[in-house]
């Protein structure tokens, strides 16, 4: 078996002495103890020396990228081409990988190699004859800083922290671009105020001032590459009823460069802007898909760079911006925040009110995952972001639509949505609480619930049967009696008694109204026999 083994001075290939040591990983470790030790396992076999750093370094960056540089492959094909039925060690799986499908040569990657190079590399100064200590320790640090140069010289793609500063700068020049465009308005509207309300557009406003100048010169002014021809007449009709006062020339002249400066920093602003897209495309094209160029880019510089949001779970990302209103709910003990900058992705911004927490949340999971996949895999395109961003608009209509699946049953039958009914906002005028007098007494209402009660009474007192009491007792049993007996009964006689009289007075309305009728027969009667 023959190692590949890589240094800062160049490429070293030994020749295994006894594989059967490579079989026992675990006491691997004490063959390498001391140099004499170490002798007997493996031997140099061949040892290229880089010429130069440059050298040095594009053998480096293509053992980090997993690609076979030129020098390597020199190399191998002068030295291991020659015994091609031995294995080659290697220490990285992917190197072997591509050497075996470049020079068709058996390549080998496990635990046990994985130990021999580590033995290799502490008696390494005694295995590789040749070099001086004090020369592979200088050329080892040389290696470094060139390699840490080029990294960050020939990789720009991964270097976040133009977006940083781009999205920071981006931030402050509209800040700025308002100020000068609110000064601009209130100058100008001083000789001009009417074409501040016609114009509402900022930049077209400060390109029409400009070519404008005084107020006098609109009538003669052809503003048709800025405005409309409806704008156009009226800023014309308005010139000339104008309210505003006269201005020096003096005046104009600092108003139309205070115009110049709103223009170029306008111009300015859309290029910024097309440089931040690109450079977000370039560094992060998943989140970039996922909540658009500058959500993306203000995430990334709240967090400090693109790894360090990588760290971050997904409930961070969720609330990352909102950290102040965050602490005030915990400290208030009230509902924390749903959202933050993530609040203004499109996503986000075209629910309704109620959905708004739940789709945050489902695309900070999303977006966590983009993240990830930006920051630490190789590849560059965005077919992740793409197919995320298609599940949540998916979701989104669903929950927009009220079509959530039910979780009980079946789990296929769709929610019913309820039917729309338009609720009118138009209140109508209630008459009745224009009078704070009562509509009926106090007297009136007391006296209809006593008869109400009255009239309740005897119907209960017809359900309960009177018990009937013998009349007859004997003597004996009166003498008995006791005074308290004597007035129950009698209190009894009497209640017997009252019942009695309620009946009658029932009946008796019946009976009076039958011997009227009774009389009034009579009466015609004796009328007749008269006549």
């Amino acid at each position: 078996m023959l190692v590949l083994f890589e240094t800062a001075a160049g490429y070293a290939i030994f020749k295994v002495l006894d594989e059967s040591k490579l079989q026992e990983v675990d006491s691997l470790w004490k063959e390498f103890e001391t140099p004499e030790k170490a002798n007997k396992v493996v031997k140099l076999k061949h040892f290229e020396k880089f010429q130069d750093t440059t050298e040095a370094l594009a053998a480096a960056t293509a053992l980090t990228e997993g690609k076979l540089g030129k020098s390597l492959k020199k190399v191998l094909k002068k030295v291991v081409a020659k015994e091609a039925h031995e294995q080659l060690a290697t220490s990285d799986a992917k190197l072997g990988g591509v050497i075996k499908e470049k020079l068709n040569l058996s390549c080998v990657h496990n635990t046990a190699v994985a130990e021999l190079m580590r033995g290799i590399r502490t008696q390494m100064e005694s295995l590789i004859t040749g070099l001086p200590p004090r020369e592979i320790s200088a050329m080892s640090l040389g290696l470094a800083h060139s390699l840490s140069r080029y990294k960050l010289k020939f990789s720009p793609d991964k270097v976040d922290t133009m977006i940083v500063q781009a999205i920071s700068l981006l931030d402050e020049l509209d800040k700025e671009l308002n100020n000068y465009i609110m000064r601009c308005r209130e100058w100008y509207g001083w000789h001009f105020p009417e074409v501040g309300k016609i114009i509402s557009d900022n930049l077209a406003y400060c390109k029409s001032v400009r070519k404008i100048g005084v107020r006098t010169n609109v009538a003669t002014t052809d503003l048709s590459e800025y405005l409309t021809e409806e704008v156009e007449a009226e800023v014309k009709l308005a010139a000339e009823i104008s309210m505003g006062t006269e201005v020096s020339e003096e005046d104009i002249g600092n108003i139309m460069h205070l115009c110049d400066q709103v223009i170029e920093i306008t111009e300015y602003r859309t290029q910024l802007y097309d440089y931040l897209k690109n450079r977000m495309m370039a560094i992060a094209p998943n989140l970039t898909v996922m909540v658009g160029e500058l959500v993306g880019a203000r995430l990334i510089s709240h967090a400090g760079s693109l790894l360090n949001l990588a760290k971050h779970p997904a409930s961070t990302v969720q609330i990352l911006g909102a950290e102040k209103a965050l602490f005030r709910a915990l400290k208030t003990r009230r509902d924390t925040p749903k959202y933050g900058l993530i609040y203004h992705a499109s996503l986000v911004g075209q629910t309704s009110a109620k959905n708004k927490g739940k789709i945050s949340r489902m695309l900070a999971a999303k977006a966590s995952l983009a993240i990830r996949y930006d920051a630490l895999g190789e590849d560059t395109n965005a077919e992740m972001g793409v197919e995320n961003r298609a599940k949540l608009e998916v979701r989104l209509r669903h929950l927009e639509e009220k079509g959530i699946r039910r979780i009980s049953g079946t789990g296929k039958a769709m929610a019913k949505a309820d039917k729309y009914q338009h609720k009118s906002d138009v209140k109508v005028y209630d008459p009745s609480g224009d009078s704070t007098l009562p509509t009926t007494s106090k007297k009136r209402k007391f006296e209809e619930v006593e008869e109400e009660e009255e009239v309740s009474t005897p119907v209960a007192a017809k359900t309960k049967k009177p018990k009937k009491e013998s009349v007859e007792e004997p003597e004996a049993s009166t003498s008995a009696e006791t005074p308290k007996k004597k007035k129950k009964k009698e209190k009894k006689v009497v209640t017997e008694e009252e019942v009695k009289d309620e009946e009658e007075a029932q009946v008796s309305p019946t009976e009076e109204s039958t011997e009227k009728k009774k009389k009034k027969k009579k009466k015609k009667a004796k009328e007749e026999e008269g006549e």
